[in-house]
């Protein structure tokens, strides 16, 4: 019985990709995560799983991170990437960083069935309305989604926590773990990025973004 992975933060939209699963692979089993937290943690449970639909906008998810991260972690797991946006340059993106498949949130049924299918035949798919345009990433894009793809599941958390202007006892608190373990992976996040303090983590996170949202402003006390 093949598992597939899904991970969307609207219950309804996360139904409807269920259904999709279930037309194109009847005898799948199908696991549901609501935050990129939750889907990392479905991912250790399910190493074999056979395929992973992801949304682009959910918690613990800014831009392409959870992708390139993914992807490098898990370079076997096919990945239908499912977004909001119906702009052919995002799309492209996505299959720059490894995504199989790029379905709309407005792709009719039957169309996400069909790209369930041509995935796992080994082919890429998108919508014919996004056909056309390159998948090259910029130089800087492509070298941090290098250098996140060889963070460990819980360096990428404190990465995207980072990233949200979280401070080091907030990380701590929900993580579960103490401040000097939140720093002891900062050291290690800075060293991979090539980095030297939190600021330009945040800024370095910020090349995967995908309207290259403003960073939130970081507290001085917390740089390092």
């Amino acid at each position: 019985m093949p598992d597939v992975l899904i991970a969307d933060d609207h219950p309804l939209f996360r139904d409807a990709l269920q259904r999709a699963v279930v037309a194109a692979i009847p005898e799948a089993s199908v696991h549901s995560a609501d935050s990129v937290y939750s889907l990392l943690g479905l991912i250790e449970q399910y190493p074999d799983a056979e395929l992973l639909l992801l949304d682009l906008h959910m918690p613990g998810a800014r831009g392409y991170s959870a992708l390139a991260h993914i992807r490098g972690q898990n370079p076997g797991l096919p990945t239908i990437v499912v977004s909001g946006h119906e702009d052919v340059a995002v799309a492209r993106r996505a299959l720059a960083h490894g995504a199989s498949a790029y379905i709309p949130k407005s792709t009719p049924g039957e169309d996400i069935i069909t790209a369930i299918r041509k995935v796992l035949d080994g082919d890429v798919w998108l919508p014919h309305q996004l056909v056309g345009g390159g998948a090259e990433l910029k130089p800087d894009e492509a070298a941090v989604a290098d250098r996140i793809a060889t963070l460990t599941p819980q360096q990428f958390r404190v990465l995207t926590m980072i990233a949200e202007g979280l401070l080091n006892k907030q990380i701590a608190y929900d993580l579960g773990v103490s401040e000097a373990t939140v720093k002891a992976h900062m050291t290690a996040i800075m060293r991979k990025l090539g980095v030297n303090n939190r600021t330009q983590v945040a800024l370095a996170a910020s090349h995967l973004a995908i309207d290259q949202e403003a960073m939130p402003s970081l507290p001085d006390d917390e740089e390092n």
